[in-house]
């Protein structure tokens, strides 16, 4: 009440350049909001794209592990078929062919 009487007016302050000011400020914050969210948008996009083609290759490499499987259980049980029978010559056949490799590698080798 003193200021008054001395010629002292109370002025506010002017809002409307505050409000365009916070309104401004806003509007760019939306902006980079924006483009982080189309930018999250394109990654997330790009995942599932990775994502799709990694589940696709698996999914081959199951199928060929099953099918290398079969085969493996195939030929261990001729394997073991022809271990059981009573061909027990193969081993001795076998054991004459390394040696015989062996000795031509030594051969080669020591000429060389």
């Amino acid at each position: 009440m003193r200021r008054a009487k001395d010629g002292y007016a109370y002025q506010p302050i002017p809002r409307v350049a505050t409000e365009d000011a916070v309104a401004h400020e806003n509007d760019q914050m939306a902006e980079e909001l924006s483009g982080k969210i189309s930018t999250l948008k394109h990654m997330s996009i790009e995942i599932g794209n990775e994502v799709r083609y990694q589940d696709k290759i698996l999914r081959g490499l199951d199928d060929d592990v099953d099918r290398s499987s079969g085969f493996l259980g195939k030929t261990m049980g001729r394997v073991l078929r022809l271990g059981k029978g009573n061909h027990n010559y193969y081993v001795f056949y076998l054991f004459l062919f390394s040696i015989f490799v062996f000795f031509l590698l030594y051969i080669v080798l020591k000429f060389r």
